[in-house]
């Protein structure tokens, strides 16, 4: 909290514009499909009891639930950004952490009659 300098924008995470706007967006859609389908039609009047009450309800869930995940975001460590990745090819690095020297170790079940390394073992 100590970081954010005044007036300067909050960023995206510790923004609360973000989080009331989603819920305001669900909010609205909740009212207009409980005003539509708690009524029963167009020749009955419309509920608006129910349609503000469903409204407030997905206004105030929805804000508790961003709320609980905003609050369990945790950083990666900086350590686990940096490396290689794993090595996702066989034939480039060996296998077990030893790398692959062309030439040794290559026994007749690694070869073919070529005398080349066969593709098809795995």
């Amino acid at each position: 909290m100590g970081q954010q300098k005044s007036g300067e924008p909050r960023s995206l995470r510790t923004s609360v514009k973000g989080p009331l706007m989603f819920s305001a967006f669900w909010a609205v859609l909740a009212f207009v499909a409980t005003l539509i389908f708690a009524s029963g039609g167009s020749a009955k009047t419309p509920r608006f009891d129910l349609a503000l009450t469903a409204a407030g309800i997905a206004f105030i869930v929805i804000l508790v639930v961003l709320a609980m995940l905003s609050m369990g975001h945790k950083p990666n460590a900086e350590h686990l950004g940096k490396g290689s990745g794993v090595n996702l090819s066989s034939r480039s690095g060996g296998h077990g952490g030893h790398p692959s020297q062309p030439g040794t170790g290559a026994g007749p079940a690694d070869t073919n009659s070529g005398g080349t390394p066969r593709d098809d073992i795995r």
